[in-house]
């Protein structure tokens, strides 16, 4: 099965996108595309769809910290385009995880013997990558270790 790489099937969406006259996907791609560009260079390896969806995961993450901004100021505009932006690129990401899901992985690691934080971030984190947001993995396991003991 020779499924195209992430990077590859971004390329295509761009491509797409320029025959359709989209400007604000196209600019968004180019973005994106300019990222890998410079990861690849910074690494001076090619990339794995791993690491474009960890460069994929920091787009989304900045896009919807400057909306959480943009909105706090009050420049609804602004923030309405980067949610739309993270949603864009959220396409490009596995499908995330619910709640639920992480929060058994959680137990889990607690049951297995994790006794605080930094252990349990370092058994799910590694299952969660892409798929589920650090900080609200954090919380969950600060409420579990709470609840453990």
């Amino acid at each position: 099965m020779t499924d195209a790489s992430l990077e590859e099937r971004i390329r295509a969406d761009l491509n797409m996108a320029r025959r359709a006259r989209d400007a604000r996907r196209v600019s968004l791609l180019g973005t994106l595309l300019s990222e890998i560009k410079n990861r690849r260079i910074e690494l001076g390896r090619d990339l794995s769809d791993d690491d474009v969806q960890g460069i994929v995961s920091t787009a989304i993450k900045r896009r919807r910290e400057a909306a959480e901004q943009m909105s706090a100021g009050g420049r609804e505009e602004l923030a309405e385009k980067e949610r739309w932006e993270g949603d864009v690129l959220q396409e490009y990401l596995p499908p995330q995880l619910e709640e639920s899901d992480v929060r058994a992985m959680v137990r889990e690691a607690v049951e297995e013997g994790a006794g605080d934080i930094g252990a349990v971030m370092k058994a799910v984190i590694p299952r969660v990558k892409g798929r589920f947001e650090g900080k609200e993995v954090n919380r969950i396991a600060r409420e579990e270790l709470q609840a453990a003991s």
